[in-house]
């Protein structure tokens, strides 16, 4: 048969055209040098020098050849049992490995390209609309009598506000307080202390009313859960929110934390874009009697 006749055969065209498609497949996606299910276990020179490294951080010398055998004898068995897991489907629906994989996709999709740094008049903008996230709390000094609820029982607010009486016009350290009080498990004087130091200690509601007195006198009764307190508040100094020279640093921390955040946040809902999420019945109708709901101070 003539070379002409052959090149115009349909069966010769197939031929090259599948020849192609199949050439250009193995060199857009080669085949890997260990496929899945390889019994194969390959110990290159970059594992040695990782376990090296690995072993000179955590004892600042080298590995013995005894020890970097039992460092090779480790690297094999986890590897082996690392496959035979795979093998037996234990990666598939386990909680812990579905976490640790999605807290290493989280750091790997993490486009620190993508945080830029701010100019001066930026961050201080910035800072102006976020204030509150640097105010710094007021701060109050105070010795206190206490009347136990264990030891007067409901009479403990009465004795308070009878000792009150007596304590007119007296200095916080008047020798008469001793005789008045009973013994406090903590101690008589806080000095500068913050709200929530002191709710710490005395709770809340005592915390509140504290730093609305004034310095200079005994005053109360204020209850707390140990009992009830008169209080010589000796200092107090207001929250405040500090000057942008004076934080400037924690401004610039706290600026690229929200860019970070922000950033994470686009990549992963270019992620979700990918995914059609369906949820259960029960979730969906919950959903739409929130998002119909009206909210607090809508119109």
């Amino acid at each position: 048969m003539p070379v002409k006749r052959w090149l115009r055969e349909p069966l010769l065209h197939f031929l090259v055209i599948g020849f192609a498609l199949f050439a250009g497949y193995r060199v857009l996606n080669p085949e890997p040098s260990q496929p899945p299910g390889s019994t194969r276990i390959e110990i290159t020179d970059d594992d040695l020098r990782q376990m090296d490294i690995a072993w000179m951080a955590q004892w600042r010398r080298h590995p013995t050849d005894e020890e970097m055998r039992n460092l090779l004898d480790n690297k094999v068995r986890e590897e082996v049992l690392y496959r035979e897991a795979l093998a037996l489907g234990l990666d598939k629906e386990d909680v812990i490995v579905k976490r640790r994989l999605a807290q290493k996709m989280e750091f790997l999709s993490e486009d620190v390209s993508a945080i830029r740094d701010s100019g001066p008049d930026e961050l201080k903008a910035w800072f102006e609309k976020n204030q509150q996230r640097f105010a710094l709390p007021g701060r109050v000094s105070f010795r206190h009598l206490y009347f136990s609820f264990d030891r007067r029982d409901d009479r403990a607010r009465e004795a308070a506000a009878r000792s009150l009486e007596q304590l007119a016009g007296k200095p916080a350290d008047s020798p008469v307080t001793a005789k008045l009080a009973d013994a406090f498990m903590f101690q008589d004087y806080y000095g500068d202390r913050t709200p929530d130091q002191v709710a710490n200690v005395f709770g809340t509601k005592f915390a509140a009313a504290l730093f609305q007195l004034k310095p200079g006198s005994w005053q109360g009764p204020i209850e707390s859960g140990f009992g009830w307190h008169l209080v010589w508040v000796e200092s107090q100094t207001a929250g405040h929110v500090p000057a942008f020279e004076e934080v400037e640093p924690e401004v610039k921390s706290e600026w690229m934390a929200q860019q970070r955040t922000e950033s994470k946040r686009h990549v992963f809902e270019a992620m979700k874009a990918r995914y059609e999420v369906i949820l259960p019945n029960a979730t969906a109708k919950h959903d739409a009697a929130a998002s119909a709901a009206p909210t607090e101070g809508a119109l």
